[in-house]
């Protein structure tokens, strides 16, 4: 008897809160707010504050949502909590971008209860980009002010050396602005960080370092062009190029101060008197890529606009990654296995792929241990079922419990070196097939 009334007291119990959870449900409530503030102007860059009254009689509010739209596109959105009737503020932020007009936005409020019910309002907000009085450029010992010359136009002129790092800061425009920082990303200057922009010069000396706050464009950044192809920034050591070349075509440099200090690599180039580079390998396409650090040209195959890889057919390319090589010199720029470093080999003639090297200078002359790969990367690569050679000093590894290197990699003859100054050819053969390739070692 006592189960029973239990059963029944508890089959009640949940019919009242049933119909009571169904009742709210039913209710959608009326959420109601009425912005304080006055939605007039603003500047790229602020931070907008606003204040609303919110309430609703019938159900718990959610949340007050503040966005801002350029056109369609909501470029900043704040988020407050709202879980009673009351004043609530905040501040939006609002986005300052290259190449935007002064303009009008929309600013939308949406106030959201439990139910998800939603009251939205929208205000128009003119828009416009601050003209600071200055800017200041932030190098890592001293600040240099920047002063306006025009719309938008600032310059400093001062004696730099030949690469100077910074990032550029503006002052707060108004009560309600921010500083804005300009640095670098992804090979252009962009706002928001203060990752050193590298300006550059051929030579140190006096010279401005000029930026637009409307286009962030600014300068001087060394301009090198091979031909009448202008090199992109990489880093600051690097410049690339991707273009097509043809075997034997002329290439001018232009833009290097001291480009009679740079080493070229014999097997891309040779070099006549002018400093034009004779273009050495097969037509095609390829990346070059100045490097300033160890001051030498490095050449990557393309294919498609990506680095290439050996095919089936033995076209493509092959790369070496390993120890007891590198260019220009080995001793300070070692390949390891520092995939990011791998070297391209040349393709002079087509299936045929080189790498010239002196002996103690761009290669050790007692200790290798590099081996050729299909890729920029790990992956597939060659060992000793796919390659053979004749050599009589150079071998390739079959595993260490055989000849005592990894299958693959390249080695010494114990009681062998390659003679000190003296020049090597490596080439990989592999017009027979890829699972057949010939390794010659050639002295010059």
């Amino acid at each position: 008897m006592k189960s029973l009334k239990y059963i029944l007291f508890v089959t009640f119990a949940s019919l009242l809160l049933l119909n009571s959870c169904e009742d709210n449900e039913a209710v959608p409530g009326n959420p109601i707010m009425e912005p304080k503030t006055t939605f007039g102007s603003a500047m790229f860059g602020d931070s907008l504050a606003f204040t609303v009254v919110v309430s609703d009689a019938d159900v718990p509010l959610s949340t007050l949502k503040a966005q801002l739209y350029y056109g369609d596109e909501k470029v900043s959105e704040t988020v407050i909590r709202t879980k009673t009737s009351n004043d609530y503020s905040g501040k939006i932020f609002v986005p300052y971008y290259a190449n935007v007009p002064n303009g009008t936005a929309t600013l939308k409020l949406v106030l959201q209860n439990i139910h998800f019910t939603i009251t939205e309002k929208e205000y128009d907000v003119t828009l416009t980009r601050p003209d600071f009085a200055y800017l200041t450029f932030v190098t890592a010992d001293k600040e240099y002010r920047m002063e306006r010359t025009g719309l938008y136009q600032y310059q400093v002129m001062d004696t730099f050396p030949q690469k100077i790092k910074g990032y550029i800061k503006s002052p707060k425009a108004s009560a309600q602005g921010n500083e804005i920082t300009f640095g670098w990303s992804n090979g252009a200057i962009v706002e928001g960080t203060v990752t050193p922009i590298t300006f550059s010069k051929s030579s140190a000396g006096e010279y401005p370092i000029i930026f637009n706050t409307l286009t962030y464009e600014g300068s001087p950044f060394m301009k090198l062009l091979v031909n009448d192809t202008l090199m992109q920034m990489v880093d600051d050591d690097n410049y690339k190029a991707d273009m097509d070349l043809t075997q034997g075509e002329k290439l001018e440099i232009s833009g290097i101060s001291d480009y009679d200090q740079w080493w070229i690599d014999p097997d891309f180039f040779t070099h006549d008197a002018e400093g034009k580079l004779e273009f050495l390998p097969i037509s095609g396409s390829y990346r070059i890529t100045a490097n300033l650090k160890y001051k030498y040209f490095i050449v990557e195959t393309l294919k498609s606009g990506v680095l290439a890889t050996l095919q089936t057919d033995g076209t493509g390319a092959v790369w070496i990654i390993g120890e007891g090589i590198g260019k220009p010199s080995v001793a300070d720029n070692q390949v390891g296995w520092d995939t990011g470093k791998a070297l391209c080999l040349s393709q002079i003639e087509a299936k045929k792929y080189q790498v010239t090297v002196v002996a103690g200078t761009s290669i050790t002359a007692d200790a290798i241990n590099f081996k050729f790969f299909y890729q920029k990367d790990w992956g597939e690569e060659f060992d000793s079922a796919f390659m053979s050679t004749t050599s009589d000093v150079v071998f390739i590894g079959a595993g260490q419990d055989v000849n005592g290197h990894d299958n693959g990699n390249l080695g010494i003859v114990t009681g062998k070196s390659l003679e000190a100054g003296a020049t090597y050819v490596f080439t990989v053969d592999v017009t027979a097939g890829i699972n057949k390739a010939v390794l010659t070692v050639t002295k010059k």
